[in-house]
């Protein structure tokens, strides 16, 4: 059934996001509620470790007399030794992902982004007639959630720019060299510069602009395979990088054959890596931004300051993204790289709950244009009835943040002495029903 009240209407790049026709009050109650009774349930629960992820349950971090670090900067003072970066290398071969039946999928990606791109310059450049834009915005940042939630990381799978390195691999003349240690660094940067372009770009919707940026992505990133090999796309590549977090939480791993897993297994195996809290921090800080930017309020306050809205968009940003950088740093202190992966659920699930009506309004519009690019597009189409959006909405922000907080419990009982398990976890928990807070809120504004 679809609901009238439920239109979307095109202002956000290619659309917009309705919030909860909900009492706020209500819902934000009820979401810090869970988030604590949870972490109070497993705190007298789950004693033991059970998803213990890389080298934890071999290597408890133990308790320290005090004394400075050497190099780390951190103060004197009892605590646990630093959780060391890790950052090895993934393998190039993924089971079925590096399959005939997966290089045929990135050929025929590769070559329906190419179209996408030619048409993004050459096409009209109205985004109601030219399919770039959803495209980029709509089937690529927003869809690639859900398909990578349910069945892994499939951008791996049918990631056109591997096709495109496997072409131009034999033109190489030099030796590739080897790929430096950056972590997900190169994602995260390339995460800020998509998000600044969809989020804040004044011209963020002609088709032009949005083929300029992926024939930039595409040019750097098959660059640096060249230079550095296909292992650059398994964390450097943002959007692969991006399906691969997603789908450390899906029911399916494809190791040798799709198989059925935990996801809070998947989950915990995801290894610390340095840039890691850079990415999470970006992914979650845009979409809070992008949460408040579509508050009424957000725009009258803007028009009030005497710089431009893309000055002042681009400031907010970047100051959420530090913020929340920041305020998850303080809350783990060292060991804020082996706990980051937690983030992952949580950013999840408030994605999927603040781009869902987005998605299911124009998600089929953008795939009749990919099909169809000439033809005249239709109404975007009616999303299901608020009540149960919301209450998807709702599910997504609670679970993924009961997620969080299970996995986080679990993997400090495998870092942490006994008598530390639970109080180091305390500030990350306070930390988590804030950002679920805040998340519902955002939602309920909207």
């Amino acid at each position: 059934m679809i609901h009238p009240a439920a239109q979307v209407v095109l202002a956000h790049g290619v659309g917009e996001v309705r919030g909860l026709p909900l009492p706020g009050e209500l819902v934000l109650q009820t979401g810090g509620v869970v988030v604590l009774f949870s972490f109070l349930a497993v705190a007298l629960l789950w004693r033991e470790p059970r998803f213990a992820g890389p080298k934890a349950a071999r290597n408890p971090v133990p308790a320290r007399p005090a004394g400075r670090d050497a190099g780390d900067g951190a103060p004197p003072g009892p605590g646990p030794a630093p959780v060391p970066r890790e950052s090895p290398p993934l393998p190039t071969r993924v089971g079925t992902f590096d399959s005939p039946s997966s290089r045929f999928g990135q050929a025929v990606m590769l070559l329906l982004a190419t179209a996408v791109i030619v048409f993004g310059f050459l096409g009209p450049q109205d985004d109601e007639a030219n399919p770039a834009p959803r495209a980029l915005y709509v089937l690529l940042w927003v869809g690639l959630v859900p398909v990578s939630l349910l069945f892994g990381p499939v951008w791996r799978a049918i990631n056109p720019l591997r096709a495109l390195h496997r072409l131009l691999a034999p033109l190489r003349r030099r030796p590739t060299r080897p790929l430096p240690d950056v972590g997900y660094e190169p994602a995260a940067v390339g995460l800020a510069a998509f998000v600044w372009l969809e989020l804040v770009a004044p011209m963020r919707d002609v088709p032009a602009v949005v083929a300029t940026f992926l024939l930039l992505y595409a040019t750097i990133h098959t660059a640096a395979a060249l230079r550095h090999g296909p292992a650059w796309f398994d964390r450097c590549d943002t959007f692969e990088a991006y399906s691969s977090l997603v789908g450390a939480l899906a029911p399916l791993t494809w190791d040798d054959a799709p198989r059925l897993r935990n996801p809070l297994r998947g989950l915990a195996a995801v290894r610390p890596a340095p840039g890691l809290v850079a990415f999470i921090a970006v992914w979650w800080g845009s979409t809070v931004f992008d949460g408040l930017s579509g508050w009424p309020g957000w725009a009258q306050a803007r028009n009030l300051l005497p710089v431009s809205a893309a000055v002042v968009d681009t400031l907010v940003l970047v100051a959420l993204v530090g913020i929340v950088a920041l305020l998850y740093r303080l809350a783990t202190g060292r060991l804020a790289a082996a706990l980051v992966p937690t983030l992952i659920p949580i950013a999840t699930g408030y994605t999927i709950a603040h781009y869902l009506t987005l998605l299911l309004a124009e998600g089929p519009r953008a795939l009749s244009q990919l099909v169809a690019p000439l033809h005249e597009l239709g109404e975007a189409a009616g999303v299901p009835h608020p009540g149960l959006v919301a209450a998807v909405q709702i599910g997504a922000v609670l679970v993924g943040h009961v997620v969080a907080v299970v996995v986080a419990h679990d993997r400090c009982l495998a870092l942490l002495p006994p008598h530390r398990r639970l109080a180091d976890q305390i500030p990350l928990v306070l930390l988590m029903v804030a950002y679920t807070m805040v998340g519902l809120f955002l939602l309920v504004i909207a």
